[in-house]
């Protein structure tokens, strides 16, 4: 079965679909139970979460921030980051170039 629009558990209270990617771009939706987070991390590729419903707090290269409904952040290139939903959260990700360890 495709990895490709199709829900995916990513990690504990976590669920993702990752959407069918342009040439260069790419998007995901990120659903998080409350509490649940997503684990530190770096990828060469830029990012930027849209919150499409809760609250969470990113941690990128040891700075918080916190987004709710309606806000996004941006993750540069290469810098660790990862999150924890405040409340049961809903996520939009996307990113640039394609991330092949996703879609392949």
């Amino acid at each position: 079965m495709s990895r490709l629009n199709n829900w995916e558990n990513a990690e504990p209270g976590v669920k993702r679909k990752i959407f069918t990617p342009g040439d260069t771009i790419m998007m995901m939706e990120v659903h998080f139970e409350e509490g649940a987070e997503g684990y530190l991390h770096s990828h060469v590729h830029e990012q930027f979460s849209y919150c499409l419903e809760g609250q969470l707090e990113f941690s990128i290269n040891g700075e918080k921030t916190v987004i709710s409904a309606g806000e996004t952040i941006f993750i540069p290139s290469n810098a660790e980051h990862g999150c924890r939903a405040l409340k049961a959260s809903k996520l939009l990700d996307t990113f640039t170039p394609l991330r092949q360890d996703l879609i392949n």
